[in-house]
């Protein structure tokens, strides 16, 4: 009897669950703060160091290695932007962006 194939995990997921590594990727500091900047035009690795400023250069470029290698963020001639994928899942957070924007203007 043949044995059954083994599933193949998602690089980066411990569990090995699409669902679970893309939780775990933007659970990352600073991945969903890239994500929200490069929402207009295309920014350098300079200008998201400016956006995100507390972030050393060595974690923001983990994170934009991770959101490239995900498929979220190209890197163009122009600098990082979103891919159609990155939009989408823009575009699914911005209902809980806002909410995070008005819970922090009532505190």
């Amino acid at each position: 009897m043949p044995k059954p194939a083994k599933s193949r995990g998602v690089r980066g997921s411990r569990t090995g669950r699409p669902i679970m590594a893309l939780l775990d990727l933007l659970g990352r500091r600073w991945s969903l703060r890239i994500l929200w900047e490069l929402r207009g035009d295309p920014l350098t690795s300079r200008a998201l160091r400016t956006a995100c400023d507390e972030a050393s250069p060595t974690v923001l470029q983990t994170r934009l290695d991770e959101l490239r290698e995900a498929g979220f963020i190209a890197l163009g001639d122009d600098g990082y932007t979103l891919t159609p994928l990155g939009r989408e899942l823009h575009a699914s957070f911005l209902p809980l962006h806002g909410f995070a924007e008005r819970w922090r203007a009532k505190s």
